[in-house]
């Protein structure tokens, strides 16, 4: 390696880590992975990718495989638990935006990223069943300190220029940097995911949210047709607030879950799609709870800083989280490329923070979902019309403010904000 190149070393290959990878390479970063997981595999269920997250992926050279393995979302509908569609929100080009919205199993977008690393960084750049537990460093160097196996034995060092923890929710290098935190902040709200094999409904790239803040119904297809199908793989979210909510919960996002939650939506009523058979004709069902963290104050210390969920853990509301680290990635290169390792990260960390703090604020008031709580507040029954009690204008003053706070504004209303 040239001791002009810099050497990054990044903790975890999800899809922030995988991200800033190639964005860091793309600029001539030296770049290391470890991921604590053994074997990569292509876990999860469905997720959504913002247009300015979507930006970052084609300007990677990713759009074809985007295309090839997600649904190009038309718009989003929000619903009451009668069918009403209180409004339907485009999306991605249709709205005006430069690139679109996907909807994709998180599983694939990790590999499809994770392929792309391999193929530009080198088979052996993730070195996976080793982890990062901690880190020191001096006034030239980061230095990495490796584990291995579920004892966490210690299996020596690297050193970089600079350390990046891409290491999710319960980042090792974020609890270093900030040992005293508090436990991650439950409101009581419980979630249930899966994905179901069967029939689309509606266009077949539009989503919908159903419900209220208490009970909630999320539904989105993340696959096509094909000419050997024509089933295509529905996600869903289902959300039920529990009673006592405590103050920490842990977050196992692969536990399995029960069917016992589908009790709550059976009064659920869409006309194009059977909620109940689409829950219980679901193979696999995994439950978690509604969690995320206070913002910090800063990142950054020295040569070693976090990104994505490290970072800044939110609700998965307004299908944010993916996105913003993707951005994370996309912004941490645009500061090494101009700034040396230290001024780079600080640069980096300016940019960022505010912005990903206003989102987990927003998203802990709903984001653009609070028209559902306006809306079941006054339709009371399936005879109601949603016009003579919601106005356009309540409307689309909550979904404009939140794309001004989560960064995804249209053409337009960024041509009106210069």
């Amino acid at each position: 390696m040239s001791k002009n190149v810099m050497k990054v070393i990044i903790s975890g290959a999800g899809i922030g880590g995988l991200t800033t990878a190639l964005c860091l390479h793309k600029i001539g970063c030296d770049v290391e992975i470890f991921e604590a997981v053994s074997e990569l595999r292509p876990l999860g269920v469905g997720i959504n990718l913002l247009p300015h997250g979507a930006a970052v992926l084609h300007s990677l050279g990713l759009g074809q495989k985007l295309d090839e393995f997600g649904v190009r979302t038309r718009a989003i509908e929000y619903r009451t638990r009668y069918g009403h569609v209180i409004t339907s929100d485009p999306r991605g080009v249709e709205a005006g935006f430069e690139f679109p919205q996907y909807s994709i199993h998180r599983g694939l977008l990790q590999f499809l990223l994770l392929d792309a690393v391999r193929e530009r960084l080198g088979a052996n750049v993730i070195k996976t069943g080793i982890g990062i537990n901690s880190f020191s460093q001096s006034n030239d160097l980061a230095t990495a300190h490796l584990t291995k196996g579920e004892k966490g034995s210690a299996v020596g060092t690297v050193d970089g220029s600079i350390l990046i923890g891409a290491d999710g929710f319960h980042s090792a290098l974020r609890k270093q940097l900030h040992p005293n935190e508090g436990p991650p902040r439950y409101e009581g709200m419980m979630m249930w995911r899966g994905i179901s094999e069967q029939d689309s409904f509606g266009d077949g790239r539009t989503m919908f949210i159903a419900g209220n803040h208490d009970v909630k119904l999320v539904c989105y297809p993340i696959s096509n047709k094909t000419k050997q199908s024509e089933t295509v793989r529905i996600n869903w979210v289902a959300e039920h607030r529990e009673d006592g909510p405590r103050r920490a919960i842990a977050a196992d996002w692969n536990r399995p879950g029960t069917s016992d939650f589908i009790e709550h939506f059976r009064n659920f009523e869409m006309n194009d799609i059977n909620i109940v058979a689409l829950l219980q004709n679901t193979k696999h069902i995994f439950e978690y709870p509604m969690v995320d963290r206070d913002p910090l104050a800063w990142w950054t210390k020295g040569r070693v800083t976090i990104l994505g969920d490290a970072a800044h853990p939110m609700y998965p509301v307004g299908a944010n989280g993916a996105s913003q680290a993707i951005l994370d990635g996309k912004a941490l290169a645009d500061a090494l490329s101009t700034y040396g390792p230290v001024e780079g990260l600080s640069a980096y960390e300016n940019d960022r923070l505010g912005k990903t703090t206003d989102v987990i604020l927003a998203n802990r008031e709903w984001g653009p979902e609070r028209v559902l709580d306006i809306a079941d507040e006054r339709i009371n029954r399936s005879g109601d019309r949603v016009e003579d009690h919601v106005t356009e204008d309540e409307i689309e003053a909550v979904a404009r403010r939140y794309r001004e706070v989560a960064g995804f504004q249209k053409k337009t209303e960024s041509e009106e904000g210069k």
